[in-house]
């Protein structure tokens, strides 16, 4: 490659950043939120080396920006001549991710402007190649201020309240500038009140972690922040937490199970604060903060606003990830506020919007209403979605995809009341989107409301009271008032829809625990007969269910009519009964800990929760060490950028089952570079170097990825995952396939080869989902091995 722009670092240097300003670039076509793609530029990486051909010379305007529609979701290059090995942040904006010497590092698609990342330039020539977003970049390399230090411009800081006592928590990034992970920090944090002394995680090598800090709230807010090791100030930082008053909005953090990361939510309390008041879960929109999002309303007397954050102001789209935030939001707010259950509401404005379509048709027991305002429906129907074609794996893939297809759960909009609110100008989310929900829900929902504003957009606000018009309309908080979520011994028909029992499984007094055919729609449609002590239906799709006697009056048994069958049991002591299909008989069935379950059902995502742990390997060749803990580095910023999030990474040689009990965990590497393995994933499924064997069948060669999800052995309810390349090829093709993309499928079990990025589909080795019982033999998989 031609010397595109360098920089002589003299013997001294400068403190100056050194600023990008000449490179060359590349267009490549889009791709779509899926993980099968084509990009010429990959393909050609994967097998070893960048194009020769099709660059062009670009150049940074004044402000230092590159721009163009080659960055439109292409690549820009660049290399830096340094006469000594240096370590420099890289801060960059715009991209997806980037190569630093041929190591994946992320990005910055998004602009927020705060991401800067530990590099080392080697002696002589280093490379930089960005993978492009949005058509705009820039990047720069300054001098770190000490080898390990405090970046405050992305703190996840609470509120401080007049006259609540307690600490809180923060998340701090911390950046590590040495070559190997630092341990024995602490963070002092000191106000006006005292001082708070937090003991740090382990710090990744060449990285950042966001980590947990605790305050001590003062009426100030003004703090200092000291990073100590062995008693010696390493280096010192400001930050400002805002300070409100009774009645005000305010920020609340919490730590999630999901990582183990310090995350908040919004709050704009009750103006008359009581126990056993509404709580109105109110979900963002694109770009926009969760407390932006709870002070966008006027305070109600009645109930409190909560504003979970999707993890980032763009985030999941609340889906994946985003979805368990507003889950944990809903269950953390619930018990702080004492609000009442029966009064929980579900609203939310455009990407907001939508994931109130998505988590009212998921979870339709859990509120008494919902209020999607300029909301779209589905990545099919707006925010483009995967174009499947005909073969048998991208079917599977498809279906891998379908807890977001809100659509197929239409039936179970039959519960809770909606309004549905849009200006009918909307440039932004067509108005077509809650027209044709309403079309479908008809003679389904039995409330459906309905308001159109005439001539306004996307963001309306058109009157002077305190309070956004396109969220806080007068129609649904009426609405809300009216409604409540009945007690699961008052309902009496159940009509419930699933296609994920790990997405969704439960609905008033039955649970949907394992499926006939994985990633496919299961409906019930049950009644219970209380004097009768009866419960008869139908079932599609379901092959594992548990039926709570909530319903029914208590007796000497009860009686289940299912598909025609009947079961006379005695009253159940327990008050629940486990059902079984097995062929077209359904029988009583005891525990199976080890089966697919709520949760853990697949797929791959599915490893993204009970505090997920990466562990890289490093019994294999020099090269396939640096791969995998390049990898699980990369991932773990990127989930950082995306999610907000602070994930272990470790080395396998420091994973102790024992210790790490009941977490989820993702392997990188495979059974011949990653010593947990053996302790980890079992026969089913082998992945060496040259060759992965799969329920028997083998496929050889150095280009295959495997990404699969298996039980913990260690645990009844955590899940191993594995990134397994088969060699250099697979392992520089599994790098960018986009496991935190929201949208993008993978099932139990996919196998790619290098070819996809040039063929698409058909580079899909294997894909599909192992059985209820975690066999290959009773899977249902789409094979060419």
């Amino acid at each position: 490659m031609s010397l595109l722009w360098s920089v002589l670092l003299a013997a001294a240097v400068p403190a100056a950043p050194i600023q990008f300003t000449e490179g060359e670039a590349t267009a490549v076509g889009a791709n779509r939120r899926t993980v099968v793609r084509r990009d010429r530029v990959e393909a050609a990486w994967v097998e070893g080396a960048w194009p020769a051909t099709g660059w062009e010379p670009i150049k940074a305007n004044k402000d230092g920006w590159f721009e163009g529609r080659a960055l439109s979701g292409g690549y820009a290059r660049f290399t830096i001549d340094a006469p000594a090995a240096k370590t420099y942040v890289l801060e960059a904006v715009g991209h997806g991710m980037v190569y630093v010497n041929g190591a994946p590092r992320a990005g910055d698609p998004y602009g927020y402007g705060y991401l800067g990342l530990p590099v080392q330039l080697r002696a002589g020539k280093n490379e930089f190649v960005f993978a492009s977003g949005r058509g705009r970049l820039s990047a720069k390399l300054v001098e770190p201020p000490a080898p390990v230090f405090l970046d405050v411009r992305d703190a996840t800081l609470p509120d401080f309240r007049e006259g609540v006592k307690g600490d809180v928590w923060a998340g701090i990034i911390v950046a590590n500038t040495e070559a190997s992970d630092v341990e024995g920090y602490a963070v002092v944090a000191t106000g006006k009140t005292g001082s708070r002394t937090t003991r740090l995680p382990r710090i990744p090598a060449l990285s950042v972690r966001k980590v947990p800090v605790m305050l001590r709230p003062d009426a100030e807010g003004k703090l200092q922040l000291r990073l100590v090791r062995q008693g010696r100030t390493i280096q010192s930082a400001a930050i400002t937490v805002r300070v409100r008053k009774a009645g005000q909005a305010y920020k609340r953090t919490f730590f999630s199970d999901v990582d183990g990361s310090v995350q908040y939510y919004g709050v704009n309390p009750s103006t008359q604060p009581s126990p056993g008041q509404a709580m109105f879960l109110t979900l963002h929109g694109a770009s926009v903060e969760g407390i932006g999002q709870a002070e966008a309303y006027a305070p109600k007397a009645w109930g409190n606003l909560v504003a979970p954050t999707n993890r980032r102001p763009y985030g999941f789209d609340w889906e994946d990830v985003g979805r368990l935030d507003a889950l944990e939001v809903l269950a953390h707010a619930e018990k702080e506020l004492k609000t009442d259950p029966r009064r929980t509401y579900l609203t939310g404005h455009s990407m907001g919007g939508h994931g109130t379509w998505h988590l009212g048709s998921l979870y339709p027991d859990r509120f008494a209403a919902i209020a999607p305002c300029a909301g779209w429906i589905s990545f099919a129907s707006y925010a483009g979605g995967a174009e499947f074609g005909n073969s048998l794996a991208e079917a599977v893939l498809a279906r891998a995809g379908s807890p977001g297809d809100t659509l197929s759960r239409k039936y179970n909009f039959s519960t809770p009341a909606i309004f549905a609110l849009h200006g009918d100008a909307d440039d932004n989310v067509p108005v077509t989107e809650p027209r044709t929900m309403r079309k479908e829900l008809e003679g389904i929902a039995p409330r459906f409301l309905w308001h159109e504003e005439k001539g306004q957009g996307h963001w309306y606000d058109t009157t002077p009271e305190p309070g956004a018009d396109c969220i806080d309309y007068p129609g649904i908080f009426d609405l809300f008032a009216e409604t409540r979520v009945p007690t699961d011994g008052e309902v009496r028909d159940l009509d419930f829809s699933t296609s994920n029992p790990g997405v969704s499984a439960k609905f008033r007094w039955a649970m949907v625990e394992q499926q006939l055919k994985p990633f496919a729609l299961s409906r019930i449609q049950l009644t219970a007969d209380p004097h009768r002590r009866a419960i008869r239906g139908t079932t599609q799709n379901v092959a594992r269910m548990t039926l709570r006697t909530d319903a029914l009056v208590p007796g000497a048994d009860a009686t289940f009519e299912l598909d025609g069958q009947k079961l006379t049991l005695p009253w159940p002591k327990s008050g629940e009964v486990t059902l079984a299909r097995t062929g077209e008989k359904w029988g009583t069935a005891t525990a199976a800990p080890a089966e697919k379950s709520p949760s853990r059902s697949g797929g791959f995502k599915d490893v993204f929760r009970n505090r997920v742990l990466f562990v890289y390997g490093t019994s294999g060749s020099a090269e396939e060490n640096e791969w995998a803990r390049s990898k699980a580095r990369f991932d773990a910023e990127t989930f950082y950028y995306r999610g907000n999030g602070a994930v272990d990474v470790i080395p396998d040689s420091a994973y102790e089952a024992k210790k790490f009990t009941g977490r989820n965990v993702l392997l990188y590497g495979n059974a011949d570079t990653n010593r947990a393995w053996a302790g980890l994933m079992d026969a089913e499924v082998s992945v060496r170097r040259g060759s992965a064997t799969i329920g028997g069948r083998k496929a050889t060669g150095d280009d295959l990825a495997i990404f699969v999800i298996r039980p913990n052995p260690n645990s009844t309810t955590a899940s191993v995952a594995a990134i397994a390349p088969t060699g250099a090829k697979g392992a520089r093709l599994a790098e960018r396939v986009p496991i935190f993309l929201s949208g993008a499928s993978i099932p139990d079990l996919l196998g790619i080869r290098s070819r996809m990025l040039t063929e698409g589909a058909a580079g899909i080795e294997v894909a599909g989902f192992f059985g209820n019982d975690w066999s290959t033999a009773k899977g249902d998989f789409a094979w060419k091995l």
